[in-house]
């Protein structure tokens, strides 16, 4: 037989796109519109109603960027439609090839209530299914004109501050018409048999017997009169249509979804309407689909639809309770995961599953992340500890040099927690259910031979809309077809316990699911990365002295709401395109404005419960928050503070600089400003390699190939400037408790102060660096190159820390070029090591390199600032500053202990006297207070959510090895009992009973976390 596919697909592909999607729509008629452009921001429903609108034609342009244009639409359906299925086509002026970037529209009926969204896959509302004939019209359609970008250029579009005037879009279309429902399906039946055939090999008799009922059907139809000939079409098509699957073919459980970022290319106001739209297309399709089956994630984005929206609010509870509209995740956002703090982690899961308790009865028991930028290793714990089980993610697939061995396995944490998890080997979280993607999935699957089923999440997202009749049009043929994977659509939960069933032993990735892409999301927008730091430590603050006074003073009341809403505030801006610094400048902007606002009102909680603790009184109180005692003060507890037993000497350097010294450290720094030597006097070590200068101020190029703000690409590093000229240099005594040297360097277009201080009795050297940034694709590190032949490093993580090698033996560890610390990285070599300290910094890189002299040099850097210019232009331009600290000779547990103390100030307050800690913590059999080499740390003190008055302490160990310890608490607890991290009763053995004297015993394995809630007597 003669070779002629090419010609069918051809003719496939015309006769689809010329005539046969043309005639869905039959017999249209124009509606009329009218117009109200909304001025400044979106306007409540009731207002938008309620304005006077204008006369507007299809053509007639609308919109500038960011703009919101309400059009009333009205209309009579014929009277010789009756019985027919009517539909009015809504085009705004839509680009198909961009759902979720573009403008977007919610219709809605006179008394406000939601009908439907429109984008451009989704631009139909049904009138009638059999039309009476007669009947008027009248919608009402907010549409926002949100500006395309995704070009990856520079833009001022992102901010409405900076964005033009001039129109974006014209209306394209505002019909009524009849929708020829058989010819839908017929386009349905011909896309997924054309996709299905493309997919299978050449010589396939599948492929074949396809590609002969195509052409069948194709001979049927009538270009004239497709609506009368689509059934006889259809039913050439029947035959291979109900030809089932084989018996080994790849399952899909297809879940409806629409992955809507939180915040992105659009602020955070238009995600509320986002969501709003992406819901009301999801209900509305639902009453038409009664098997439809859509997840979302999210809390907060819920939390918005029933602020915002509350009847819509109540069609997805009863959808819910139906078991079709499924929350999952238990966050509240799809937060980054990287650079959370280990507390807001856990309030992730509080607030979010707390949300869908409350509000739907429902217990998640996925975790759904397909989108951040790499995963801790602490969050297995944190999962499980959550009451969760199972972990959903996608963004690994996206990794650049090493492709993950599985899709389904077992992630053990730092802790030894291991969670069931899932890649959709799909590849994507904005399924179409097509045929390339379903191919794709059953080719690429790792798990073959052993499990034979994987998730594909279905709907348009980022920027939302979600899944549309067509997408469920193909997951039904594609039930059982023969050539194709089987699908089915269901919730998450039930692929979970399927593929659970079926693959019990699933192989076991112990550590961090590391990203090899996005690295430069740990440094992008540096003020936000700060903002998050500042407030999380904050709330720790805030949350410990208003527990303790709340327990201690009667007239102090628990500002539970307050917190809450600080929390939830925090958590929204950990969002995987907020936090890492990927948002355009108008998120940004209003992200600054916003930590600004919630530290001022996180320090006046402070300060009022402080000044209840400290009673009234002129002595003067050192208020210590932090979970290690210092100066004399107890952890968690005030007084006043012992003096200095040491003091610093300051004197010039023959060779020119400084030299400070406290009898703990002696620190050179050279007529450059550079810190050549710091040695550790007690071990006699020299923490700087030799011939080499720390504190070394570092910028390269920075241009990614693609990704601006995402990504830094391990090219960058062939581009190297040392910023060792200085402008000034001098130091000065301030006492004998401090020695300071500041130097002030010019370079590009920007300035940097540097301040180098030694206290004493400190055994660090603490740098402050001030820089007025205005460099544009440039990337500013902070260099520490360390006599240590360490042949890891440990960086903090949420709960613990995690090993990275230094060397790049295999592509894996070459890959992470540029890696993730919280609030320390540690360098070590059996007997001696050091720790770089920050108060605001994530991204980190190190590199190794053996000397002549045959000894290592480690080379820790910090990252400090980038400057991309997408999706913000302005990206870190202006004035910083940033505090970080080197501790030679320092272990784990010094780390542990000055990273907190760095980031947790102390507060000086006037009282009457000292003030205890609320709770402490000893080694068994050893004092209380978090000494030096104790390696249980207190995480959280704060009263229990359920306003019960108890009292809840998270705890873990820090170190990475088995710990005992004593809880002792300031008041007779009547029981001590641990919790998950809903502060629900757990069943474990890591708290003992109270005893006699109010001691908690506690036994913790190697980075257990363990909550314990304390009810007070």
């Amino acid at each position: 037989m003669h070779d002629d596919r090419s010609i069918t697909e051809h003719r496939l592909r015309r006769t689809l796109a010329e005539r046969i999607k043309p005639a869905v729509y039959s017999r249209p008629v124009p509606l009329a519109v009218e117009r109200w452009d909304a001025p400044g921001e979106p306007v409540p429903v009731a207002e938008g109603l309620a304005a006077p609108y204008t006369h507007c034609a299809v053509g007639d342009a609308w919109g500038p960027a960011w703009g919101t244009t309400w059009f009333k639409v009205t209309g009579t359906v014929p009277a010789d439609w009756a019985g027919r299925t009517v539909e009015a086509v809504l085009d705004l002026g839509f680009d198909r090839m961009m759902p979720g970037f573009q403008c977007e529209g919610l219709v809605h009926l006179s008394d406000g209530s939601e009908v439907k969204a429109l984008n451009p896959y989704n631009a139909w509302v049904r009138v009638a299914d059999r039309a009476a004939g007669g009947e008027p019209v009248e919608w009402y359609v907010e549409a926002a004109a949100n500006p395309v970008l995704v070009e990856h250029a520079p833009t001022a579009e992102g901010d409405r501050l900076t964005s033009g005037a001039q129109p974006l879009y014209r209306l394209a279309r505002m019909d009524l018409a009849v929708f020829e429902a058989e010819v839908w399906e017929l386009v349905q039946d011909l896309e997924v048999l054309h996709d299905l055939m493309v997919q299978l090999a050449p010589d396939d008799a599948r492929r074949y017997a396809i590609l002969r009922a195509l052409d069948a059907a194709l001979d049927e139809v009538d270009p004239e009169d497709v609506p009368g000939t689509a059934a006889a079409a259809r039913a050439r098509l029947a035959g291979v249509l109900a030809s089932p699957a084989a018996a080994s073919a790849h399952r899909i459980s297809a879940v409806g979804h629409a992955h809507i970022d939180s915040a992105w290319l659009w602020p955070l106001r238009e995600t509320v309407r986002k969501v709003a739209r992406t819901a009301a297309n999801v209900v509305s399709l639902m009453d038409a689909h009664p098997g439809f089956v859509f997840a979302m994630s999210q809390a907060q984005q819920l939390d918005w639809i029933k602020t915002h929206r509350p009847a819509l609010f109540e069609r997805i509870k009863k959808k819910a309770a139906e078991g079709r509209f499924v929350p999952v995740g238990g966050m509240w956002v799809e937060s980054d995961t990287n650079m959370v703090g280990g507390e807001a982690m856990v309030r992730q899961f509080l607030y979010g599953k707390k949300f869908f308790l409350d509000e739907f009865g429902i217990e998640t028991r996925n975790v759904w992340l397909p989108d951040s930028f790499g995963y801790t290793a602490a969050m297995p714990q944190i999962i499980r500890l959550s009451g969760s089980q199972w972990f959903l993610t996608q963004k690994i697939s996206w990794s650049q040099v090493n492709a993950f061995p599985h899709h389904t396995f077992r992630w053990e944490g730092i802790d030894g927690t291991r969670v069931f998890t899932h890649f959709p080997p799909v590849d994507t979280y904005n399924g179409d259910l097509g045929g390339a993607q379903l191919a794709h999935a059953a080719r690429n699957y790792r798990e073959k031979g052993r499990g034979t089923r994987s998730l594909a999440p279905f709907g348009w997202g980022d920027g939302g809309g979600g899944p549309t009749r067509e997408h469920l049009a193909r997951a039904a043929r594609l039930r059982d077809l023969e050539g194709s994977p089987r699908v089915e659509v269901e919730p998450p939960d039930a692929f979970f316990e399927k593929a659970g069933a079926e693959y019990p032993d699933a192989p076991v990735w112990a550590g961090e699911l590391y990203l090899e892409l996005h690295r430069g999301t740990y440094t992008s927008q540096a003020k936000t990365k700060q903002g998050n730091r500042r407030s999380e430590s904050l709330l720790r603050e805030a949350e410990l002295w208003a527990a303790t006074a709340a327990v201690r003073v009667p007239a102090y009341a628990y500002p539970y709401e307050e917190l809450e809403r600080i929390w939830k505030t925090v958590l929204l801006h950990q969002f995987h395109d907020i936090l890492p610094g990927s948002s355009i400048a108008w998120v940004h902007r209003e992200a600054r404005a916003t930590y600004a606002r919630i530290h001022t009102e996180l320090r006046a909680i402070t300060v009022a419960a402080q000044a209840a603790l400290a009673g009234d009184g002129d002595t003067e109180l050192v208020f210590n928050c932090a979970p290690h005692a210092r100066r004399g003060v107890p952890a968690g507890g005030a007084g006043v503070p012992e003096p200095p037993a040491g003091r610093v000497s300051l004197r010039e350097r023959p060779e020119g600089g400084y030299v400070l010294e406290n009898g703990l450290l002696r620190v050179e720094v050279d007529g450059r400003g550079l810190v050549v030597s710091a040695v550790d006097l007690a071990a006699g070590r020299e923490a700087v390699a030799p011939g080499q200068a720390a504190n070394l101020l570092q910028i390269h190029r920075d241009l990614p190939n693609m990704w601006d703000a995402w990504d830094v690409d391990a090219f960058y590093r062939n581009s190297v400037a040392d910023l060792a000229d200085h402008d000034s240099l001098a130091a000065e005594q301030d006492g004998p408790d401090a020695a300071t040297v500041r130097v002030e360097r010019s370079f590009g277009r920007s300035r940097a102060t540097q301040w180098i201080t030694l206290r004493a009795d400190a055994k660090q050297v603490d740098c402050v660096t001030e820089v007025d940034w205005h460099e544009k694709e440039k990337f500013l590190k902070a260099a520490f190159p360390l006599d240590v032949k360490a042949e890891r490093t440990s960086s903090e993580t949420q709960f613990g820390h995690v090993h990275r090698a230094t060397h790049t033996n295999t592509s894996w560890e070459a890959a992470k070029f540029e890696i993730c610390a919280h609030r320390w990285i540690h360098a070590e070599e059996p007997g001696w090591g050091a720790a770089l300290l920050n108060d605001s910094t994530y991204g980190h890189d190190v590199t190794r390199d053996v000397r002549p002299d045959g000894g290592q040099t480690t080379t820790v850097r910090l990252s400090l600032l980038r400057a991309p210019r997408y999706p913000d232009p302005e990206t870190d331009q202006g004035r910083h500053t940033l505090r970080y600290a080197l501790a030679p000779g320092a272990g784990i547990g010094d780390a542990v202990r000055e990273g907190r103390f760095l980031n947790l100030p102390e507060r000086t307050v006037a009282g009457a006297g000292p003030v205890a800690p609320l709770v402490s913590v000893a080694a068994a059999g050893g004092p209380a207070g978090g000494a030096v080499g104790g390696s249980v740390v207190v995480e959280a003190v704060k009263l229990a959510e359920d306003r019960s008055g108890d009292v809840v302490v998270r705890l873990y160990e820090c170190l990475g090895g088995r710990a005992a310890a004593v809880l002792t608490a300031d008041f007779r607890p009547a029981a001590a009992v641990e919790s998950d991290l809903l502060e629900r009763p757990l069943e474990g053995t890591a708290v003992g009973p109270v005893a006699a004297d109010g001691s908690v015993p506690l036994a913790l394995r190697p980075f257990q976390i363990v909550t314990v809630r304390l009810r007070r007597a």
